[in-house]
């Protein structure tokens, strides 16, 4: 989903909730078809799932390492992502005529849109002021490779943080990447 040139990491994260952004609006518009909705749904749902996986492996632990209150900010941020995780794990198999399709679309537009405030405005600034320009860089770019491998799918129960995660995800990625494939699943 990332196409910056700059590849620090708060223009990776950044341009990523900027494109959620542009999908969310284009889903509450309700412009096109049933399959283009669950199209649309299933695609943001793999891509806020690589992204979710890539800041557990990459962002949250260098926020542990370098931010005074690294702990407890990473905690809510995960407590935000495991919510995200169970709203799509409802909602990825669910067709747009089900009721409780639209429903779950809000709640999890709704949660997604409070996590991204919370991170522009208190964790990326923090971990800009706490890292070097090279650091930043060098996050961004584990962001984007490990975006790359991650699943697309949520996995609720997976571990969410390093060397678990970093373990496990590559070999989940694959699976899903086979049932998407299998499934006609646009990712």
């Amino acid at each position: 989903m990332t196409t910056t040139t700059n590849h620090d990491l708060v223009s990776v994260i950044t341009e990523d909730h900027r494109a959620f952004e542009r999908i969310f609006k284009e889903l509450e518009s309700g412009k096109g078809g049933d399959q283009h909705r669950k199209d649309l749904a299933d695609h943001v749902i793999a891509e806020l799932v690589r992204h979710s996986v890539a800041e557990e492996q990459h962002m949250y632990p260098a926020a542990r390492k370098h931010i005074p209150d690294g702990d407890d900010v990473v905690g809510h941020e995960l407590e935000e992502h495991a919510e995200a995780e169970r709203v799509m794990s409802e909602l990825i198999g669910l067709e747009p005529k089900d009721k409780r399709f639209d429903e779950l679309v809000s709640k999890l537009i709704e949660d997604v849109r409070h996590h991204i405030e919370e991170e522009e405005s208190d964790l990326l600034p923090k971990l800009q002021a706490a890292c070097s320009p090279e650091d930043l860089r060098e996050l961004g770019e584990k962001v984007l490779r490990a975006k790359e491998i991650a699943p697309t799918r949520p996995h609720p129960a997976a571990p969410d943080q390093p060397p678990a995660n970093r373990i496990l995800g590559p070999g989940t990625a694959f699976i899903d990447k086979i049932r998407d494939a299998l499934e006609g699943r646009t990712t």
